[in-house]
């Protein structure tokens, strides 16, 4: 992937220095199982809003956040090469999501990317780096503990440059989506349907935001020509590794397709191709598509 020497983005935030802080309180007055905590780890933490969203709609309450003071925004050292690189990632998807609200009468509202080491406080409650990278509605922010692309191309065989920078635009596009009204609409129905039909709307909604980080890539290409050979067929790589069978499978645990939240791994490449391919907002309408 073509990146060194393009835009950083100045909406990063740095917090690997900060102290992380207790888990205790997370979920508001509620006991849950360690069974049900692990089931949302395994089920949320990989690419999709944050985990404890889904610890409260199995739950049936509201995360309460321990926000503890921050203090004022650091940016990442000049120096470190891989901060500079999702600034440089979060800026590109700054240009393209700008230019594609613009064409659609809107104005973009860029999110802030943390970066944090072990854990952080959050408003949606406190982010843990097991949860791998996530993004919070409540505060628009996207966040990330570097470690997590180790676990990316050691543990899940999903290496390269360009895999890392799908992380990052399958958050963004959650944030999209939050902008959208989107998020909201999922959260309405929080409570309204079953459990097994709430995890298809995720599926659905997890599937939009691998769309929209093709969507990103296709104009990023089309604008900066960013693609290298092979980086495409990282990002199908990485999506395809962590789809909800190849993880539960991975676990050692039978597939059950009426848990899954994030979607298939052959569904999970094919809307981020969708993305890539058509490069539209309505061609990721994966609500309404009959087939995913």
């Amino acid at each position: 992937m073509k990146w060194e020497g393009n835009r950083e983005s100045d909406n990063v935030e740095d917090r690997r220095s900060s102290g992380g802080g207790g888990m205790g309180g997370l979920i508001g007055g509620r006991g849950i199982g360690i069974g049900t905590i692990v089931i949302a780890l395994v089920g949320g933490w990989i690419f999709g809003i944050n985990p404890l969203t889904i610890l409260s709609a199995l739950s049936g309450g509201t995360p309460t956040a321990q926000v503890q003071q921050q203090g004022p925004a650091q940016r990442p050292p000049a120096d470190d090469k891989m901060a500079s690189f999702v600034s440089t990632v979060l800026a590109d998807t700054e240009d393209v999501w700008k230019t594609v609200f613009s064409q659609g009468g809107g104005t973009y509202q860029e999110p802030r990317l943390v970066l944090f080491r072990g854990a952080t406080a959050t408003a949606c409650g406190q982010g843990q780096a097991a949860m791998g990278p996530f993004y919070c509605p409540a505060d628009q922010k996207v966040y990330i503990d570097l470690g997590f692309y180790e676990t990316l191309q050691k543990k899940l065989g999903a290496p390269g440059d360009f895999a890392q920078a799908y992380v990052i635009a399958h958050e963004v596009g959650h944030h999209v989506q939050n902008q959208l009204g989107i998020t909201g609409k999922m959260d309405q129905m929080r409570g309204r349907v079953s459990k097994t039909e709430y995890n298809a709307m995720s599926v659905r909604l997890e599937l939009q935001a691998d769309c929209f980080a093709g969507l990103w890539a296709h104009h990023a290409q089309r604008a900066r020509a960013i693609l290298e050979q092979g980086d495409v067929e990282e990002a199908m790589n990485a999506a395809a590794k962590i789809g909800d069978d190849a993880l539960q499978r991975g676990n050692g645990g039978a597939i059950v397709p009426e848990s899954f939240t994030h979607g298939s791994s052959a569904q999970r490449a094919r809307w981020f191709n969708t993305g890539l391919q058509q490069g539209s907002v309505k061609a990721c309408d994966t609500f309404s598509a009959r087939n995913l």
